[in-house]
């Protein structure tokens, strides 16, 4: 397998002006503004496979859109090497385009006051896309994402759903082998966020797609991507599989229980109970204390069993305890220095 992206030591730092409190240091500031310099990515390194879906994640002001706007092009970095589709993206803009497709979930590409179909014809003009393939194309993917009733409309008349359908195929009209998308399901209700990541998914699993894939949502991560990245404070923390992941931060399970019995009783260590119902008993178990086969035998000798499922708690729990980590991490290295 060929690297679709190579990364590094990449930083990228910004220099911000400082406003000062009071009437005339602020009036001073505007011939001699206080400096100072963030760091918004330090240095980190990684690889991409071709093919491979990819979540990058992390709290605001993590690094995630600087990260995605140097590769696509859009800043230069400060310090590093990248290399994406064997372009460096800020020397070979217009050549590495052909082969990227891009969707900032909060930035539109889109004409707000032409339908979506005048942007498509208009992309496909700048990607000097052969007509008859351009057609061909274009009509599987409004087939494929559902857009057909509304391709003809004003985009500002369009729901955020119906928007950000749009949006991916206008970025995928191209064929482009990488695509980078910035939060592209933000706003988005729940069954439109399922539509999304099922469509991103398929379409990158079928046409062999490298993904990397920015979101504050968990679900996206979970149902697009095979391999997450986890980036806090500008740096990467974690570079796992989303089974790996689970297996190494999860230390709980969730265990339903449904009894013949109206209630059952368990007294056993790391054993919590989480809600109760007639006929049914949730609890929250850590495996470190008391391993599942444990809980499974003291329900059978507590009463009959009609059902039982064990599941992970949700990837949120599993995102924000890797965050708790980092923090505590960057708290001790504070007190240490």
């Amino acid at each position: 397998m060929t690297h679709a992206i190579e990364i590094d030591e990449l930083s990228k730092t910004f220099t911000v002006r400082e406003r000062p409190q009071g009437r005339f240091a602020a009036l001073r500031s505007l011939w001699h503004a206080p400096k100072r310099e963030v760091i918004a990515v330090d240095r980190i390194s990684l690889r991409i496979e071709a093919g491979e879906r990819v979540a990058f994640v992390g709290p605001n002001g993590a690094g995630k859109s600087t990260t995605i706007k140097m590769l696509s092009g859009i800043l230069h970095p400060t310090s590093g090497r990248v290399r994406v589709a064997g372009h460096v993206p800020w020397q070979e803009r217009q050549q590495l385009a052909y082969r990227i497709g891009t969707v900032f979930g909060q930035r539109s590409q889109l004409w707000q006051h032409l339908p979506a179909s005048d942007t498509f014809d208009l992309l496909a003009a700048i990607y000097d896309q052969d007509p008859a393939t351009y057609r061909a194309r274009r009509g599987v993917l409004v087939d494929a994402f559902e857009i057909g009733a509304h391709l003809h409309r004003p985009v500002r008349q369009l729901s955020l759903g119906q928007r950000m359908r749009c949006e991916i195929v206008a970025s995928l009209l191209h064929a482009p082998e990488i695509v980078f998308l910035d939060e592209p399901t933000i706003g988005l209700d729940v069954s439109a966020r399922a539509t999304i990541r099922d469509l991103v998914r398929e379409q990158a699993e079928r046409h062999g797609r490298t993904v990397l894939l920015t979101s504050h949502d968990t679900g996206d991560m979970e149902r697009v991507c095979a391999r997450v990245i986890v980036i806090h404070g500008g740096r990467i923390l974690l570079d796992e599989t989303i089974d790996a992941l689970r297996r190494g931060y999860i230390r709980r399970k969730l265990v339903t229980l449904r009894t013949v019995e109206p209630t059952i009783e368990l007294a056993l260590a790391g054993v919590r109970v989480v809600k109760r119902a007639p006929h049914r008993t949730d609890l929250e178990v850590d495996v470190d204390i008391t391993p599942i086969d444990a809980v499974v035998q003291a329900a059978l000798r507590g009463g009959q069993l009609n059902d039982l499922t064990v599941e992970d708690p949700p990837m949120d729990d599993v995102v924000q305890a890797i965050y708790a980590r980092a923090e505590a991490d960057a708290r001790l290295r504070e007190c240490a220095s």
